[in-house]
Order: C-alpha cells, then structure tokens, then sequence
C-alpha cells in the first residue's frame, strides 16, 4: 500500500475545514428554538446533528489516535451516540428532543475544540509520514470517513427542518428562495418560477441490455463498504425512464382515485395507506376549501404552488410502486438502475466541492435539455432489498456497525436528491430506508420489462 503523503494530510484537512463550515452554514438560519425540536421519532434536532458529527470526529480520530486524550466533556460520550453499541451507552433517539442541556451555545463550543484538535492532529501526521505511514493512514482513511458521515447528516438537518417547520400551522420557510449560497451569482428569481405545465421533456426509455454487467464501485476515489465488493450480475433486459416521475403525473394518480384503489397497492403498503389516511404525497395541500382549489406544496422555501414539472418527492416507498402499477411500469432493481444510469451519470458541484446542486433547496424544473438523462433532483426508490453484495465484509471495530447491520427490512434508493452535498453521491451510491419512509426527498423512475 503507498504512503501517505503530506500534501495529502494537508488536502484533507483544507477539505475538514470546507465540509465543517457548510454544516455551519446549514444551521445558520434555525433559531435556537428551532434546533433544540424534533418533531418525530425518525428526525433529529439540528443541535443533536452538530453534536453528533462532532462526537464522531472525537470517538473515532482523537480519542483512539492522541495519546491521553481528554474529552471535552465525558457525558457527550452517551448523548451524542447514535447506534454504535461498541462504544456504550446512548440516549433513547426518539428522546432527543428532549436535551435541552447541553445549550446550542456548548455545542458551538464543542465543534470549535474539536475542530482545533482535529486540524492539530493532521497536521502533525503531516509533518511524520514517513516515521507513522500506517497510524497516518488509519487516520486520514477516519476523517475522510467522517467527513462523508457529516455531509450525510447535512442532508439530514435540511430533511428534519423540513418536516419540523411543515408542522408549524404558518408553513414558514427555512430560508427564503434565492439566498446566498444556495442561488448562483446570475440567477434571478424569475429564472426559478413555476414552469409551464408543458415543461417537463417527454419521456423517453433507455434499453438495460440482457446478460451480465458489472455493478459496485471500482476504483479511485471515497465509497462506502455497501458499495463493495465490485461484481456480476445477471439481468434479463428492461427499459428505464430518461427522467423521474414529475409532480403532473403523480397529480393524475390522485385525481384518478389512485390512493382509495387497493389494487394498485402492496397488501402492507394498503394497510398502512388506511391506517395514516393518505390521499395525497407529503407536503401537498390544497390551498382553499373548494373542490377545484390550487394544489400548494411546501419546501424549505415555505409554501409554493405545486410545480406540475418538477420531480415529485416525499414519497414511501408504498406510493412509489402504486403510481408505478398504475401508470403500468413498476420500479427499477438497483443493478438495472445502475446498468443504465451510470454511463450518464453526472453530478457536477455548481459551486466548488461542497457547493450545492441547485439554485434552491427544492427540486428543479425538469427542463429538456436534448434527450439529456436526468438525476439527481430526488432520491429514487427501487425495488430491491438492502442487503450485502456478494464478499461483502464488515469492517473491525465499532466503524463497522456504520453499514453492514442495517441490511434488513430497508429498500435501496439511488441518484441523490437536490440536498445531497455535491460531489458527496456516486453511481453506485446505495442510500436506504424503510418502506414507510417519506421525510427523505424521495422520488421514483419508472423501469418496465424489455419488449
């Protein structure tokens, strides 16, 4: 295995520093208040996100790698745990809301400490490659880890503010539309307006060919251990969408009585439909009493007409393969969706690294762009279950609990959303979630068997 290099040391910890300020920034417009909630068992409070991104950096870099370390304070060693039972005790998750101690304030504090040692520690590794290259190494390979771990939970904060403020009677907005940085510096608003209804490009069907093909990551560059080891499979040909499902076609599901129609459901995914009372995805509403009143939808904007060409989202896994019954497709395997989508993949950053993918923290218009394939806006659903790949093993250590014991009772999502961190998704990136899921900015393609 090659030694590290000090540029390298150097290049990550320029990239720790980036990465930690856009979490920062993330958290910026949530009032104390509003950090301190968590509205339901699944979310999390953006204080509890800035601690516990900040507890992994402490438990897995100083703590095992700076001789007599001292924690910058030992009870955040259970609070801030949030399944890794090989380090002790954790606080219950759906009773995170309920820490209201420590304040935003400490765990600003908290952050600025560990951050301080962190960048001490790398630069020390810097400076003795060539006498450490292994515990050099072993650490790079955990902030570079940790690192992806926090642009997850980047994604996370925006996901749970959403659903927090969708609580409050107002809708109020997280952060206006447009506002740096999320806005490029030539965007206007108007170049973000509701589309025409036309807007969306016909769909069209890329060919997934039969016989073997190679899925997993391969190569240079992060990935997670669930995206390894790289293999074959076997596929008997289909078609995928060139785009995903949009706002107008899941709109015509509901108006066609889609959700009070069993046939097109799973017999669980029906149950648990009555048992909620759904009739529409998550975050719409109508915005009036009357039969014929405009359907809304909200965002991280707040309230907004419903974009009839935008990407739906917010949907479980249950009402993505309905629609995709009803609209006589079904839902990609993640290999089909991988076969065909990763020749076009392109997740470019609009902004540097850790910039952002979009001018708004809510899907774009889908806009054609001759024939070009389109992902990215959502996260989208497949039909296949979440478990390991073929040689896949788990890691050492509590680092190993990250992935691996969660491969049950899940689903795998592929594509990233308009929240991912850019440059932080990959072709073959596995996300996944239970079937109910619906806080997550999630969508779907339609996938259907090769003629």
């Amino acid at each position: 295995m090659p030694m590290p290099e000090p540029h390298a040391l150097e290049a990550l910890a320029g990239r720790y520093l980036r990465v930690r300020a856009q979490t920062q920034r993330l958290a910026e417009p949530l009032s104390a208040e509003d950090a301190c909630v968590q509205s339901m068992p699944d979310a999390s409070p953006a204080k509890w996100h800035l601690a516990h991104t900040t507890w992994f950096f402490e438990t897995f870099v100083l703590a095992a790698h700076v001789a007599g370390y001292e924690a910058f304070e030992p009870s955040f060693r259970m609070l801030f745990n949030s399944y890794y039972q090989q380090v002790g005790e954790r606080h219950p998750r759906a009773r995170r809301g309920m820490l209201t101690r420590p304040s935003l304030q400490q765990v600003q504090a908290y952050r600025d400490a560990v951050d301080e040692r962190v960048l001490a520690l790398l630069e020390s590794m810097a400076r003795g490659t060539r006498k450490r290259p292994e515990a050099c190494r072993a650490v790079g390979d955990l902030v570079a880890l940790g690192l992806q771990h926090e642009q997850q939970h980047q994604e996370l904060l925006l996901t749970d503010a959403k659903h927090l403020l969708s609580c409050h009677p107002l809708w109020p907005a997280y952060m206006p539309a447009y506002a740096p940085p999320y806005a490029p510096a030539h965007m206007q608003p108007e170049d973000c307006a509701a589309a025409p209804d036309d807007a969306a490009p016909a769909l069209s069907w890329l060919p997934v060919a039969r016989g073997l093909h190679d899925i997993g990551h391969a190569g240079q560059g992060f990935a997670f251990d669930n995206e390894m080891p790289r293999h074959a499979v076997f596929l008997h040909g289909a078609e995928i969408a060139s785009r995903p499902v949009s706002n107008r076609e899941v709109l015509a599901f509901v108006r066609g009585g889609g959700y009070e129609q069993p046939q097109w459901w799973l017999a669980e995914g029906w149950d648990w439909r009555e048992a909620q009372q759904l009739a529409h995805p998550w975050y719409w509403r109508k915005a009036g009493p009357a039969a014929d009143a405009a359907w809304q939808e909200f965002s991280l904007h707040g309230a907004m007409p419903l974009d009839a060409a935008r990407p739906v989202a917010h949907l479980s896994y249950y009402e993505a393969d309905a629609y995709a019954r009803w609209a006589g497709a079904r839902l990609p395997t993640e290999a089909e969706w991988e076969a065909a989508m990763a020749p076009h993949w392109r997740h470019e950053p609009v902004d540097g690294e850790e910039g952002r993918y979009a001018a708004s923290l809510h899907p774009r218009t889908m806009v054609d762009e001759a024939g070009e394939v389109q992902a990215g806006q959502v996260w989208e659903w497949t039909q296949s279950s979440y478990a390991a790949y073929p040689g896949f093993r788990v890691a050492e250590g509590a680092v190993g609990e990250y992935n691996g014991k969660f491969m049950v009772n899940q689903y795998v999502l592929r594509g990233g959303s308009c929240l991912t961190p850019a440059g932080h998704a990959r072709a073959t990136y596995r996300n996944f979630f239970p079937a109910t899921a619906r806080w997550q900015m999630t969508g779907l393609r339609l996938a259907r068997d090769a003629h």
